[in-house]
């Protein structure tokens, strides 16, 4: 499944199943074989979310897949999406059933204790012990094992079969047996410590595989529970209240009730309640909850502000451009869940061999049963009898494929609600495979591994003038101008003289300030008449640059530059040099990215000198650099290295990398670029580092990597298990503990994730 099919394809829509009742993988391989004869009908079923991603073409109703799910002998119901903003912006997953199993298993552990003492140590014997371990076991074997018996009879009823059948068969079957010795002979056992005459009861058998079944599925339970958590967290970041200026006054409004447009008083301390724009104020904002960066980001006019944010400082007044199910929090929760509930490539191996695995294991404990009668001795000899009967109840408790069935969908859980903590999200579980085998990075040069942003890097004063001077006057005119350019070089000017002493860094007042879009401004500072622009726009009010200031100029801009020149009082003083500055931590990240086995190829479309700068800052060779590429061009880019055998993931924010965002093997958008980038990614990291790029991909192969270790022992365990059992080497009562410790083993090799990044 391609990123592209999780945005459902066009005349479909989604509908999302919260689904009771299913216990392992045969139980999701039935619901998506049963809601897939529907006509059109595509489905993806999680067992640890208790749910299902149903894609559904017109024509086909809710209810006819509510009444497919009960039909095949499962409870099913519509998750309702709330169509407003808050903490109940995207459903949660599904509750675990902890609760209901909890009461079950006290009893079974209450009863199996004596049951499994007066069977098995003969100093606890006394006359009729038999009796009384009949007794004990019976609630344990009915009640405390009904969940396995109702499923058992719920898959019967549609002539299918699942892990369920195997426990409540096996359970059913030590002490239906057990009982019908004890009734054949009701002086088994009416001394203490008579010797082999208790032989063919197994009633501690029926009772201790009941219990350890229950308490890993209780365990089960409990972990899947915590894997959820970081989604359920992320779930109830948002503010619940939200003050709103109405009439200019200030009033205090659920969340939920917020709309488009409402203007928000976010004291210090605050969380910011939407997605929106400042409209006065500055502050530092925590960003930390939904992009995962410690560092605060300072925010003033016009910049953009995510809900469950915390300003940090200062107070803001924020214009809500987003509410409810369309905030980034909202869509981050939507992306995980949708996640979640996808599948790996490598699960649908998992689901193949469990729809067939019951009905062979079925059969191996038949065929068990009969070889051991017909080579181990004569039917009637009753030791062989009870040999076979306990080969055969092995093989039904060892070969529960639990394992096998939480092996992808717990790993994945795990790994993606990680990423939401950490910023990452991952949109689809076919990312896992594709990050393996990514050999090649593209990385976008602005935004990516540079800030975008261009600051001043110099001032060069021609001779009869001073650089600080230069820097000064140009500082004073361009701050009456709202162009990034002029902002950077106001900024710079206000830094330098604020390092005088007696200096707050203030700037002279510039009366007669004028601007001429595209080519520079002026005004008198100071009694001086000062223009700042382009060589260009100099020239054409009579500045002209000799040969000699001329190369000056050119020099710089080979360096990679953009030059502001600078006039005062009609002669040429100097010129003031830019560039997009390299992100803090690039060079960092793409020596992560070399670890990982991935060669980073810079791509932008800037010349080539400011090309061949930044990647020598970051590290990157300079024949791996594609320097003034269109947007047509870098798609051309991902297409020839994929052409030349290379498996291409590309790094990228803005609209103009989309296209190769879709095109590459494996896109990543940075989450402070547009949604267009991230609608066409297959990752999303929600801050602007690079780092997280590298981040993202260790997160994925890791997570890739624990799925892969879970599959592979559980495998193991039943390839190993059931022989063994075949073969009489194994008693009952271990085979169960030894299935119950295998599913609880591998949701806690899953958990492990959750420690990824610490």
């Amino acid at each position: 499944m391609s990123h592209q099919e999780l945005l459902h394809p066009p005349g479909t829509r989604v509908v999302e199943l919260d689904i009771e009742g299913m216990t392992c993988a045969s139980c999701v391989n039935r619901v998506e074989k049963k809601l897939g004869k529907l006509d059109g009908v595509a489905a993806t079923v999680n067992l640890p979310l208790e749910s299902a991603y149903v894609t559904v073409p017109a024509g086909i109703t809710d209810e006819q897949l509510v009444e497919t799910v009960n039909a095949a002998g499962y409870q099913a119901k519509v998750r309702r999406q709330q169509p407003t903003g808050g903490e109940n912006t995207a459903a949660e997953p599904a509750a675990m059933p902890a609760a209901e199993l909890r009461p079950r298993l006290i009893l079974a552990a209450i009863l199996t204790v004596p049951v499994f003492l007066v069977s098995m140590v003969p100093a606890f014997q006394f006359p009729n012990w038999g009796w009384v371990a009949a007794a004990l076991a019976l609630p344990v074997v009915t009640w405390a094992a009904w969940p396995f018996h109702r499923a058992a009879a719920v898959n019967a009823r549609h002539l299918a079969s699942t892990m369920d059948t195997l426990v409540s068969l096996g359970v059913a079957a030590a002490y239906l047996f057990s009982a019908w010795q004890l009734l054949a002979d009701p002086r088994m056992t009416e001394h203490p410590g008579m010797e082999g005459m208790a032989g063919g009861l197994y009633f501690e058998v029926a009772a201790v595989v009941t219990t350890f079944l229950l308490l890993g599925r209780y365990l089960e339970a409990n972990a899947k529970q915590k894997a959820g958590d970081a989604l359920k967290a992320l779930l109830n970041l948002g503010a619940k209240d939200a003050t709103v200026l109405r009439d200019g006054t200030e009033q205090k409004i659920s969340a939920d009730l917020l709309q488009v447009g409402d203007l928000l008083v976010v004291r210090p301390g605050e969380k910011i309640a939407t997605d929106g724009v400042v409209v006065d104020g500055a502050s530092a904002v925590d960003a930390s909850l939904v992009t995962g960066e410690s560092v605060p980001v300072e925010v003033g006019p016009d910049s953009r502000v995510t809900g469950a944010t915390i300003n940090t400082s200062g107070r803001l007044l924020v214009r809500a451009t987003r509410v409810g199910a369309e905030t980034t929090l909202a869509q981050m929760a939507r992306l995980v869940s949708q996640a979640q509930t996808g599948k790996a490539p490598i699960a649908r191996l998992a689901d193949r061999i469990s729809s067939v695995f019951v009905p062979v294991v079925l059969a191996l404990a038949v065929l068990t049963f009969v070889l051991w009668l017909l080579f181990a001795g004569p039917a009637a000899d009753g030791d062989h009898l009870r040999q076979a009967f306990t080969a055969a109840v092995a093989v039904l408790v060892i070969a529960c494929p639990c394992a096998l069935g939480l092996a992808t969908p717990v790993g994945l859980l795990t790994g993606t609600g990680r990423g939401a903590q950490l910023g990452i999200l991952i949109k689809g579980p076919q990312v896992l495979e594709d990050t393996r085998t990514v050999d090649t990075i593209l990385l976008d040069k602005t935004g990516t591994v540079t800030t975008g942003v261009l600051a001043v890097d110099a001032a060069a004063a021609f001779p009869g003038f001073q650089d600080r001077d230069v820097l000064r006057l140009a500082g004073a005119v361009e701050a009456a101008s709202e162009h990034p350019v002029a902002r950077a070089i106001a900024a710079a000017a206000a830094s330098a003289s604020a390092g005088k002493a007696g200096d707050a860094g203030t700037l002279p007042a510039v009366p007669g300030f004028s601007s001429a879009p595209g080519g520079g401004v002026s005004g008198t500072v100071e009694g001086r008449a000062v223009m700042a622009g382009r060589s260009g726009w100099l020239e054409q009010n009579g500045i002209v640059l000799d040969a000699r200031r001329q190369a000056m100029l050119a020099s710089a801009e080979q360096g990679g530059a953009t030059a502001i020149c600078v006039a005062v009082d009609g002669k040429a003083a100097g010129f003031i040099s830019l560039r997009d500055t390299v992100k803090e931590g690039s060079a960092a990240a793409v020596e992560r990215l070399k670890a990982l086995g991935l060669r980073p190829i810079l791509l932008t479309g800037d010349n080539a000198a400011v090309a061949a700068r930044v990647a020598a800052v970051v590290g990157i060779a300079p024949d791996d650099v594609y320097a003034g590429v269109l947007p047509e061009g870098k798609v051309e880019a991902v297409r020839k290295l994929q052409a030349g055998g290379a498996t291409v993931a590309m790094a990228g924010d803005g609209v103009n990398d989309a296209a190769a965002l879709a095109q590459a093997d494996l896109g990543i958008a940075m989450g402070s670029g547009t949604d267009v980038a991230i609608e066409a990614a297959d990752l999303t990291v929600m801050g602007n580092d690079l780092a997280q790029v590298a981040q993202a991909i260790e997160l994925s192969r890791k997570t890739l990597g624990t799925i892969k270790t879970n599959l592979f022992w559980a495998f193991f365990y039943n390839a190993v298990g059931i022989p063994v059992a075949a073969l009489g080497l194994l008693n009952p009562m271990i085979a169960g503990a030894a299935m119950a410790a295998s599913s609880v083993l591998v949701v806690a090799n899953s958990l492990r994730l959750r420690s990824f990044g610490k």
